[in-house]
């Protein structure tokens, strides 16, 4: 039989013996410590991003030294020795001048003299490579402001929007010194297999491949930036419930 004795507490009694035992009534089981994991995961999402806009940031400048040095470069076009058997002068050229060099090393240079006297193909490449050089400035500025690296540039969100612009500013960059490599080059190799070209044929100079290896990296590096932004974006707080 039973009887209660106090609160919370019930006494029953037992044919062998006759002293009631007390039976306490049964806990739940302790609640687990449940801590949240969103904070370590935002910190290594952020660490992640910087990382990747420390990647793309060198990429970035590294094509844009590359395409800055382009631009003043003497070998854009270089005379072609096919089919000669005795070379007594080397003639080459850029956007800026024409030049060409005895078999003594002696050169000897002459500046385009009139800007609206040249080829429209070098008056386009001169445009574009100047473009390239100014995007890629403003796109390092950008970069520099918006990384999470910096301790400018206001808040997270306003920071991600930098970024995203310099990476587009360096994918425009690249764009125009690869366009105007192309269309330099496409003008020396139209005129090389021309049979019906009988002037000075020239060649594809060092220069072009500078360009290409510059635009390359400032689209590469402007892509990263893109992407790091999207990735980032995709990290939210994640609630916890106890």
């Amino acid at each position: 039989m039973f009887g209660r004795a106090a609160k919370g507490e019930t006494f029953c009694r037992t044919a062998k013996a006759d002293a009631p035992v007390a039976v306490r009534p049964s806990l739940p089981p302790p609640l687990r410590d449940l801590s949240c994991p969103s904070s370590d995961l935002q910190a290594s999402g952020n660490m992640g991003n910087m990382a990747t806009e420390i990647v793309a940031f060198l990429l970035t400048v590294s094509g844009w030294i590359l395409v800055s040095s382009t631009l003043p470069t003497d070998y854009w076009k270089v005379s072609s020795v096919d089919g000669t058997v005795i070379t007594t002068a080397t003639f080459w050229s850029n956007l800026w001048k024409t030049c060409v060099t005895d078999s003594t090393g002696v050169s000897n240079c002459k500046d385009f003299p009139s800007m609206l006297a040249l080829d429209a193909y070098i008056q386009v490449c001169r445009g574009l490579m100047i473009a390239a050089v100014c995007l890629g400035f403003f796109g390092a500025i950008l970069a520099l402001v918006g990384m999470k690296c910096t301790k400018i540039g206001g808040s997270q969100s306003t920071k991600a929007r930098l970024t995203a612009l310099s990476g587009f500013h360096f994918i425009l960059s690249g764009l125009c010194c690869m366009t105007a490599c192309s269309i330099y080059a496409h003008r020396i190799t139209t005129d090389f297999f021309d049979p019906l070209f009988f002037a000075q044929k020239f060649e594809l100079g060092a220069a072009l491949f500078i360009g290409w290896a510059g635009s390359a990296l400032c689209i590469l590096g402007g892509l990263v930036f893109c992407l790091s932004l999207s990735e980032g974006s995709r990290i939210r707080q994640v609630p916890c419930f106890v």
